[in-house]
């Protein structure tokens, strides 16, 4: 080994270079693309229709369902719960799309080590869902705010902070899509265990009526997330919930890992 190739190795300077790659690989395929087109379509329809039930919710002869003034970010949290699932097939794609094709060997020639090809993966993720979610939650929010009218409430301090933890939550659950992706190869198979224990399990725990039930909902990476983003808990303060859907993404990945470890490609 040169003196050269020791100093790369000793500076980490593999993992900036895949990255790159990942990144390259990342936007020169289609899907990426509709994938943030389908995302930003979604998002301002959600927006829309949930602007729309709050103004129409003030406005009927029924004052059980007031919603009052809303903070204009509270409708962009309001429509991840669908926007989600466009982003998370991004992500999904970034690793289960080469394990369809074949291109996944091809990849592990270029970036032999299977960790750092996974964190490089994890990293263009975590920023595509991240920004992606910032972005849309931004705009889908400020279009809804003419909508609202005196219904909506704007504090640009309270905004931002919506925003950035709509960006935070789509930054994790697509780097947790990642390590699922990893460890189960199959596009539709991780799709059917994210579905499941993004949407299906949890709502399935809370409306069991069933008190121990609900508080292993309360610990799922959606309502975890669901927890940090409205800023409210009454089960835990809203920081640990990020914690809770960081600790999901985490454990993805070591799972991920490992199953690159022992298995062909």
């Amino acid at each position: 080994m040169t003196a050269m190739t020791e100093t790369r190795t000793a500076t980490g300077g593999r993992l900036p270079g895949a990255v790159a790659a990942e990144w390259t690989k990342a936007w020169t395929v289609r899907s990426t693309y509709w994938n943030l087109f389908g995302a930003a379509i979604l998002m301002g329809l959600a927006c829309l229709q949930l602007a729309i039930y709050t103004l129409n919710a003030n406005g009927n002869d029924d004052p059980s369902d007031d919603k009052g003034v809303v903070a204009v970010g509270t409708i962009a949290i309001g429509a991840v719960d669908l926007v989600q699932f466009v982003l998370i097939g991004l992500a999904m794609l970034l690793i289960t799309g080469e394990y369809s094709t074949g291109a996944i060997r091809a990849t592990l020639q270029w970036i032999p080590r299977r960790g750092e090809m996974l964190a490089a993966k994890t990293v263009v993720a975590g920023v595509i869902g991240g920004a992606a979610g910032t972005v849309l939650a931004a705009a889908g929010s400020l279009a809804a705010l003419p909508i609202l009218g005196r219904w909506g409430g704007f504090e640009f301090g309270p905004w931002l902070g919506d925003v950035l933890a709509v960006g935070a939550y789509l930054a994790l659950i697509s780097v947790f899509t990642v390590g699922a992706g990893a460890l189960l190869r199959s596009a539709v198979g991780t799709l059917i265990v994210i579905f499941l224990v993004v949407l299906v399990v949890p709502a399935s725990l809370q409306a069991s009526g069933i008190t121990a039930f609900q508080r292993v909902a309360d610990f799922m990476p959606a309502v975890a997330g669901a927890a940090f983003m409205r800023g409210e808990s009454g089960t835990y303060p809203p920081a640990l919930g990020l914690l809770i859907l960081a600790a999901w993404a985490a454990a993805a990945l070591l799972a991920g890992h490992a199953a690159l470890r022992r298995r062909d490609a």
